[in-house]
């Protein structure tokens, strides 16, 4: 099995080996590493198009050797002014396609700005040049991107604008084709000439809510010229002899800790890795820590989140006394997958852990006329139910999945790790964390290993444990005698997400690991 790649000074991680070279561009640059997780970020919403995009949202944390501290940036956009529930008297729920599916401002841009104003040495212009050279030049189209095409062609080749680009001439481009998309070049470049209020402000806030309003869209350039995203306070819960940090709601992070949390019950001395014990162990605590999250998550301005109860030690306790060789499942709902987390160190000691997504795969699927700009649909997840606590109301941000994680040992950051895949990324980070915190296992090694996601994938109710094939047969037929519906799937199963990660061991290396389930790479120096 691969090894991490080591680096003596810096180290660039993310879902596409492109995204991640243009990191490293910048920190060669003489660029930090707030500079280059930004230029990973605007690289990977061209080169990862089906996974992300400038009309998507994301989140930070950001450890600032200077400050000696953790920050998160919540960088999610809120539901438009007009956006009711009286706009969908008679559905059943929001669409998840389509203009009435993109309900929400765009927030990436914006943190895009905060991050290079608060700690960035290079302008937008220089970290926005490696993309808008793949953008205008193009790059290898992927066979991840070939997949996730064919899985949406009905939707991509229907839609005016999105087909030109992503299903030209009524086809899929081949693998290793070069798919260049030109608009998205003009207006990224348009970005780095003007900066982040062309986007909120002016000429392409005026071009994305003039093509939505003219095609049945609710957002207003109101909506746009009023977003603002926000610095808060990370939450974190200790796990051994670490300080594991998270973004607070209306992320899912909390779901990370709780359980953490949890398993600091169970003695995995006794425990081996990648035993019927040591997955049956982790999908009940998640399952347990899930009833919470869909019973609270939603935007806190509008809903009390009892974070103090959800973390404390004394619950976690209560719960892990309910794991038992039985399982207890709980039901869940379709949740989208197309994410992209990314990390950079820099060899001032300073990190970016952060993760960007439109949602489901392609988003909306709506791309803003000639902006070359997909939207996100991530007001999709929205209740109609006026009850529910992620009921739709303007001016809301919804329930997020993104969830960037960061592990700091003697208040220095030590492991950052997060994973694409919506209702996955509890389960992979668990996954990932355990195995390097509690086994010694080496970051590229502890994402390759084979992986599990119970519940809830892209688009369908689920109450399947999905496992890799690699897991023993063992393992998979105790699994079912403890009641699990166990799926067995492929060996690097493409619903496992895609994860990476850097530890910083002891020594003061850099170790990085990318996913091989994706186009990964980690860049070290």
């Amino acid at each position: 099995m691969h090894k991490s790649v080591i680096g003596t000074k810096q180290m660039v991680v993310s879902p596409h080996y492109l995204a991640s070279m243009a990191g490293n561009r910048m920190l060669e640059k003489g660029g930090n590493a707030f500079d280059a997780a930004v230029a990973v970020s605007a690289c990977l919403a061209v080169v990862y198009p089906h996974m992300t995009g400038m009309g998507g949202d994301s989140f930070w944390l950001t450890y600032s050797q200077k400050e000696g501290k953790v920050r998160a940036y919540n960088g999610s956009g809120r539901s438009g002014s007009q956006v009711t529930r009286e706009q969908y008297a008679g559905e059943a729920s929001i669409p998840i396609r389509g203009t009435r599916s993109a309900i929400t401002v765009p927030g990436m841009i914006d943190s895009w700005d905060a991050i290079l104003k608060e700690y960035g040495r290079l302008s937008m212009r220089d970290v926005l040049q490696p993309a808008i050279e793949y953008a205008y030049t193009g790059f290898p189209f992927t066979k991840d991107q070939y997949d996730n095409t064919k899985k949406n062609f009905s939707t991509l080749s229907s839609i005016p604008f999105t087909c030109d680009i992503y299903t030209p001439g009524g086809q899929i481009p081949n693998v290793g084709e070069r798919f260049i998309q030109r608009d998205l070049g003009n207006s990224l470049t348009i970005l780095a000439e003007q900066g982040r209020d062309v986007f909120y402000k002016g000429e392409l806030a005026q071009a994305i809510v003039s093509y939505l309003q003219d095609n049945g869209g609710l957002l207003t350039l109101e909506d746009f010229a009023s977003h603002r995203g926000e610095w808060v306070s990370p939450i974190s819960t200790t796990y051994r002899d670490y300080m594991v940090y998270q973004v607070p709601p209306n992320s899912q992070g909390f779901a990370g800790l709780m359980t953490l949390n949890i398993l600091e019950n169970f003695n995995f001395s006794q425990i081996e890795q990648g035993s019927f014990e040591y997955y049956h162990i982790l999908v009940e605590a998640l399952k347990r820590t899930f009833q919470d999250r869909n019973q609270y998550l939603t935007d806190p301005d509008f809903s009390t989140i009892p974070l103090d109860h959800l973390l404390s030690k004394e619950y976690a306790v209560e719960m892990a006394q309910c794991i038992r060789p039985d399982s207890n499942l709980v039901s869940t709902a379709a949740m989208g997958s197309d994410t992209a987390y990314a990390a950079v160190v820099d060899g001032e000691g300073n990190a970016v852990s952060f993760i960007q997504s439109l949602y489901f795969e392609f988003g909306s699927g709506v791309v803003a006329g000639n902006t070359g700009i997909l939207l996100q649909n991530r007001g999709s997840f929205f209740s109609l139910n006026p009850s529910h606590v992620n009921t739709l109301e303007p001016r809301k941000r919804t329930f997020h999945t993104l969830m960037p994680a960061m592990a700091c040992k003697n208040g220095k950051p030590s492991i950052l790790y997060g994973t694409q895949g919506g209702e996955g990324q509890p389960q992979t980070q668990t996954a990932i964390i355990t195995r390097m915190i509690e086994y010694g296992i080496d970051p590229q090694e502890a994402i390759s290993l084979p992986r599990w996601v119970w519940g809830r994938t892209w688009g369908e109710d689920s109450q399947t444990l999905k496992i890799e094939s690699r897991v023993s047969e063992e393992t998979v037929e105790l699994l079912k005698l403890a009641g699990h519906q166990v799926e067995v799937v492929q060996s690097f199963d493409p619903v496992m997400g895609h994860a990476q990660a850097i530890r910083i061991d002891e020594h003061g290396f850099l170790k990085g690991g990318a996913d091989p389930r994706g186009d990964g790479a980690a860049v070290g120096y």
